[in-house]
């Protein structure tokens, strides 16, 4: 991990030990840990490993999966640094593209029918996991219209993994952004609407605010926000309030009522187990500490 150093304290003796990063014996070893913990590590439900794209690609993907807003995603690994990891996976979301069939029976098959109906075509991703990248690397992933994750790996010790997100570019957000517009053209509907539009949008000023590679991704019941996942998922205004739903453990909150609320065991749209209730512009300034605790942890 860049810059980052690691160590392990011996509270008994009062020591400190470093323990160093190194990297997978093999690529295979990233690759199983990680498509054995991908809900864990990446926010993505696991669909199938070394896919065969047919005789006429020739190829095989390592990693497929579905991620929590329904969209398609390509992992490709790499042990160390490789040059050729991202044209290799905008490669295989190319050949995605164009066997949508095949990937939702996959869905179907494995998720169920009613996941597989609700593919977010729109988002499909590719999320490159390696030792490390170059500068040119970063430098080529803003320059494609996919939505690409550069993901550096390292373990340390026996039983520590190290994710570090070095670069995320979201495809899809010029198209938002026009959506976006689009919306804010058309007359209010009346002082209150009008009034939760601008509500709507100072909260969508401050959550891409919060750092660099940060997307939105629009579905029908909410707008996630996301890094690597999602921190932040806002739901459409209702009459007097906004709903916004945090990566937050409720546990670590004092709730309080009419502004915050435990619904890690609750059905709700989005993702998240905090739910915050906004309903004025300085309700939003006071959620700013949980946006942003959300966003350090996704």
């Amino acid at each position: 991990m860049s810059g980052l150093k690691l160590f392990r304290t011996d509270t008994m003796n009062s020591g400190m030990t470093e323990v160093v990063p190194r990297l997978a014996e093999l690529e295979a070893d990233v690759q199983g840990l990680v498509e054995a913990h991908m809900e864990t590590l990446l926010s993505v439900r696991f669909l199938a490993s070394e896919y065969s794209t047919g005789p006429v690609h020739g190829g095989r993907i390592d990693s497929l999966a579905l991620d929590e807003n329904g969209a398609p995603v390509i992992v490709e690994y790499k042990r160390g640094t490789d040059v050729g990891v991202i044209n290799q996976g905008l490669f295989y979301l190319a050949w995605l593209m164009d066997h949508r069939v095949e990937f939702e029976h996959l869905v179907r098959d494995r998720l169920g029918v009613p996941t597989a109906s609700q593919i977010l075509w729109s988002g499909p991703r590719l999320i490159c996991i390696a030792g490390d990248f170059t500068r040119y690397d970063v430098h080529a992933v803003r320059e494609h219209r996919r939505s690409i994750d550069l993901v550096r790996y390292r373990f340390f010790g026996t039983d520590l993994l190290g994710l570090e997100t070095v670069a995320s570019v979201s495809g899809g957000r010029q198209v938002v952004r026009r959506a976006r517009r689009q919306a804010v053209a058309v007359a209010a509907a009346g002082a209150q609407e009008a009034s939760m539009r601008e509500l709507a949008g100072a909260v969508d000023e401050v959550l891409l605010g919060l750092g660099e590679g940060v997307s939105r991704v629009e579905r029908k019941t909410y707008r996630a926000y996301q890094r690597l996942r999602n921190f932040a998922c806002l739901c459409p205004p209702q009459r007097s309030k906004l709903l916004v739903y945090l990566k937050v453990d409720p546990k670590d909150v004092d709730l309080v009522p009419g502004f915050t609320r435990d619904v890690s065991g609750l059905g709700h749209h989005g993702t998240g187990g905090l739910e915050v209730q906004l309903r004025t512009l300085r309700d939003v300034e006071q959620a700013q500490e949980l946006f942003r605790a959300s966003y350090a942890a996704a």
